[in-house]
């Protein structure tokens, strides 16, 4: 995906699953991956180690698992969305390409 890794940004992911009823938490903790997901209580919990760029790319790998819906999101909210989702695809479908190519 093509955005700059800014605090600007990691607001903004924030935000998106606070409108989804998420609980975004920083703490310490074994993540093999980097966060941990509890679906049950709707938070996700991110190693607070990370650089804004680890917790950015951590916050992005999330959001394809949670659910979402739109409904409960804003305007602006919405149009990101939408935008971060049509790069996830876009970045899949690439990927294919590329290993078709070879």
């Amino acid at each position: 995906m093509s955005f700059k890794y800014t605090p600007n940004t990691l607001k903004k992911l924030e935000q998106l699953l606070d409108e989804a009823r998420y609980i975004v938490r920083y703490e310490k903790g074994n993540f093999n991956s980097g966060y941990c997901i509890l679906e049950e209580r709707r938070v996700v919990v991110i190693n607070k180690f990370l650089n804004i760029e680890g917790r950015i790319n951590a916050l992005i790998e999330i959001l394809p698992t949670v659910n979402i819906i739109q409904e409960d999101l804003s305007g602006e909210m919405i149009k990101w969305w939408k935008q971060l989702q049509e790069n996830a695809v876009n970045e899949n479908d690439s990927s294919v390409q590329t290993q078709m190519e070879l």
